[in-house]
């Protein structure tokens, strides 16, 4: 890897890990909040595999997960959407894409996760436009992402949504939003224990 995402990476690590422990005063809004490592490696290795491009990403916080996307779709000059709504996440962020020089392939959508949902599905370039999407974003709204996005990505394509089985105050409608996603035949799913709990969605058709 990369020593420019490499150092990134481990720095913001360091901070989640600072964080979860309480061992740094950060206010709610402000903390990171973040993907685990594991789901970092994890998401790196489906954008290979798949030879991904096109991400759309959910929720960028300060940007640890955007880079794990990033370092996976950089050398075939692939692009990243991401949407965050907190001005000062995304200063951090602006921040982290430059010291880890991947800002070339990161389009930042500042704003509320619905509304720009709704603008990016309603243009007809971006139907069956994305490789993959990753979800990380409020929960109480989580199904009608799915539902926004869905037709935004192309068949064969993945959706990974983060905090599946933690935080366990969001369990019961995750499990919830796992079960609609079965009962659509055009869907393969699976819930798997990587990190926080991934739901792992394939697009069939």
């Amino acid at each position: 890897m990369n020593a420019d995402i490499s150092n990134v990476l481990d720095e913001l690590e360091n901070q989640s890990r600072l964080e979860k422990a309480r061992k740094v005063d950060v206010a709610p809004q402000d903390r990171m909040l973040a993907i685990t490592k594991e789901t970092g490696e994890f998401l790196n290795m489906i954008l290979r595999l798949k030879n991904a491009k096109n991400v759309l990403e959910v929720g960028m916080s300060v940007g640890y997960s955007t880079i794990w996307i990033a370092e996976a779709i950089i050398e075939k000059s692939g692009k990243i959407f991401t949407i965050e709504k907190n001005p000062d996440k995304i200063k951090r962020a602006m921040d982290n894409f430059a010291k880890a020089k991947i800002e070339k392939v990161i389009e930042i959508k500042e704003g509320i996760a619905m509304t720009i949902l709704k603008e990016l599905s309603a243009q007809e370039k971006n139907q069956n436009f994305f490789d993959m999407v990753l979800i990380d974003a409020d929960k109480e709204n989580i199904i009608e992402y799915f539902d926004l996005i869905l037709p935004m990505v192309m068949p064969g394509g993945v959706i990974i949504t983060d905090n599946m089985l933690h935080p366990e105050k969001y369990r019961q409608d995750m499990k919830k939003f796992s079960d609609y996603l079965k009962s659509n035949p055009d869907l393969r799913t699976t819930t798997s224990n990587i990190g926080n709990g991934e739901e792992i969605t394939i697009k069939i058709k």
